[in-house]
């Protein structure tokens, strides 16, 4: 349990610390990777949601062998994630500096993958 504690703390960390300035750069990045952001609400969107998924994962760190269901789900987003700028990427839509930012996210998903195996399922 000791690993999902620290896989887990150290992924919801880092995701604040790296999603926390976007709600402040939406101008920045339009420029940087143009054309404009002409839609606030999914760039705001995705934002939020992406924090309200670190709370997820400081909680899972908290108390991984309770809340172990929930390692799937954060898979399924780091993977989902990957997958989307993937695919993205391959068609021709995003630069590699974009698609670069998948990189932690893939790491992220395999250490979720081993800190859920080896966590006791609690039965």
């Amino acid at each position: 349990m000791r690993f999902a504690k620290i896989v887990f703390t150290g992924a919801g960390v880092w995701g604040v610390v790296v999603l926390t300035p976007l709600l402040f750069l939406f101008d920045y990045m339009g420029r940087q990777y143009p054309p404009a952001i002409t839609h606030p609400d999914f760039y705001y969107g995705f934002v939020v949601v992406a924090l309200a998924w670190q709370v997820a994962f400081l909680s899972i760190g908290r108390d991984p062998l309770r809340f172990r269901p929930l390692m799937i789900a954060a898979m399924l987003e780091k993977f989902g994630y990957v997958a989307a700028l993937s695919v993205l990427y391959a068609g021709g839509d995003l630069q590699a500096a974009q698609f670069a930012v998948a990189v932690p996210d893939f790491v992220l998903g395999w250490l979720f993958v081993a800190a859920f195996w080896k966590t006791p399922s609690g039965q």
